[in-house]
């Protein structure tokens, strides 16, 4: 029998654009931009006009959904990671995206400062330092519960800082991005989330079936990329009032949001080539420096002794900090790493496009290695230089960071204040900060507008702008309805808008299995009845 028996089709009567209509101006698909818009718009004005209720109802949301799926969050980017990698050790990685003839768009080192750029920028500036120093100082109640301030918690700090932004993370970026590359390049299908699930669906993809996983969709991503921008400009604020001598508060956070918004609606003038490429560039000479300088004017070259052992610290605890059954430390799991893999998870859709249209041209194998461990390996350096040099930093009481972690915005900077140029490289880190949250923000614009504009790319440029906008209100309303809780708001809004995805991006996993093997076999077929004749 032929190996081109049996195949199914992924022949489609769906135009990109054909449920479009046009609203002053705006081509748009319906019903999900409404229902995407109406819910955002729903969610802000009922925030602003009650935000406690607002905030006791995201906190209880965020407690319910702890206690009944902890299990399904810490679950799911495992169960990526190992689709992740038997497709790329299998025959299936020899695909490539966009056909056997497609080329790379773009070099291997633009590829790469813009996977870094969008996936995990604003993290590592908020992070980077505070989470080893928290964890260096504050173990009890862990998994592991050893003594704070010793050898064994210095050495699980980088453990779990790594573990939580490392392979397992990118694992679920890797597997949208991957489904949503291979179904668009190869098949022919709108980029757009629903397109992956065509193994399953079929055409009803193009029906609710589909609208309800494209709405799902961009409620993470906003939300996802809401905490983003909440993050960076608190973290942005509190080093300007550092630096600056005022006092940090909600209202100045929610003006930088808008000035940064306005920069993001720039970018997106500009389009991918001179807003997003360019600012992920101008990002990675900008962190590349900032590297350099804290690892040169901190633990110097004695630090690289550190990378070796940290990664393989970080491997062999893997398991036991993802683990999700017998666990008593309730507050590490969740307040931690259910945290980070529902950001994770919300983040999917946005990063996992945005991945999909700069990956065309490489095959499954490449896409897999590159996009697993090329951000892991930076991550491993970046947490070991800053985390390093806080906990230093630490342990010899130099400055306010003797204190240890009282705020988390501040630790990036109370730690520069203790090296030379103090205010060069803080000014420095909180231009970095700027163009992280406006690289997400455009890139963030873009991927939702093509969602709701049924895949289409090429939508006019105020639609994107509109995204944009949508954007910097939901950060903004985050945080004025989180009040002094905003960092738990944040938290809790994420949370709560991934969980529907999740259940996506597992389906997700097997649609991609079924469509790469079928376009396997097909490439297989192909290439013997070309032999023959």
């Amino acid at each position: 029998m032929s190996d081109a028996i049996d195949q199914p089709s992924y022949e489609t009567d769906y135009e990109v654009g054909r449920d479009n209509i046009t609203v002053f101006g705006f081509e748009i698909h319906n019903p999900v931009f409404f229902l995407s818009a109406g819910l955002v718009l729903l969610f802000a004005g009922a925030t602003l006009a009650f935000p406690t209720i607002a905030n006791v109802w995201l906190t209880g949301a965020q407690a319910w959904t702890l206690k009944s799926f902890d299990w399904l969050f810490a679950l799911t980017p495992i169960v990526a990671f190992i689709f992740c990698v038997g497709f790329a050790l299998s025959p299936l990685g020899g695909i490539r995206l966009g056909g056997v003839d497609a080329k790379p768009e773009f070099g291997i080192a633009s590829w790469i400062a813009m996977l870094f750029a969008a996936g995990v920028g604003i993290g590592y500036m908020f992070y980077g330092a505070a989470e080893p120093l928290a964890f260096y100082t504050n173990w009890a109640g862990t998994p592991f519960d050893v003594e704070a301030g010793t050898p064994q918690a210095k050495r699980l700090a980088f453990s779990a800082s790594i573990f939580h932004w490392g392979i397992l993370a990118w694992a679920v970026y890797a597997i949208v991005g991957l489904a949503l590359g291979f179904f668009a390049f190869n098949k022919g299908l709108p980029l757009t989330i629903r397109s992956a699930f065509y193994p399953i669906l079929g055409d009803r993809v193009w029906g609710w079936p589909g609208h309800i996983i494209d709405l799902f969709a961009v409620i993470s991503t906003i939300f996802g990329l809401a905490t983003s921008i909440g993050l960076g400009a608190t973290q942005a604020t509190s080093g300007l009032a550092y630096l600056f001598g005022f006092t940090p508060s909600i209202t100045i956070q929610i003006l930088l949001i808008f000035v940064i918004t306005g920069a993001a609606i720039v970018s997106v003038v500009r389009g991918l080539d001179g807003g997003v490429k360019l600012l992920s560039n101008i990002n990675m000479i900008i962190a590349f420096v900032l590297l350099v300088f804290v690892i040169a004017a901190g633990q110097g070259f004695s630090l690289f002794a550190s990378l070796g052992e940290n990664l393989q610290n970080y491997l062999f605890d893997t398991a036991r900090l993802g683990i999700w059954f017998g666990r008593d430390d309730t507050d590490f799991f969740h307040g931690w790493t259910i945290f980070y893999w529902a950001w994770w998870i919300a983040w999917g859709p946005f990063v996992g496009m945005f991945i999909a249209r700069i990956s065309k041209g490489r095959t499954v194998r490449e896409y897999v290695s590159v996009v697993l461990l090329a951000p892991t390996i930076i991550g491993v350096i970046w947490f070991t230089a800053f985390g390093e040099t806080a906990i230093a930093q630490y342990q010899s009481g130099t400055g306010d960071i003797a204190g240890g972690v009282t705020d988390a915005s501040l630790v990036l900077f109370h730690m520069l204040d203790n090296m030379p140029f103090a205010a060069l490289s803080s000014a420095a880190a909180i231009l970095l900060l700027l163009v992280f949250i406006t690289t997400s923000a455009d890139s963030g614009a873009l991927v939702v507008d093509a969602i709701t504009a049924g895949g289409k790319t090429t939508a006019p440029v105020a639609q994107r702008i509109f995204w944009a906008l949508m954007l910097g209100l939901t950060a903004s309303v985050l945080l004025f309805g989180g009040g002094t809780e905003a960092l738990r708001s944040l938290q809790a809004g994420t949370i709560t808008a991934a969980l529907p995805f999740t259940v996506i991006l597992l389906a997700c996993c097997v649609s991609l299995y079924l469509g790469l093997r079928d376009e396997y076999r097909a490439l297989k077929a192909a290439k013997k009845g070309t032999k023959k004749t």
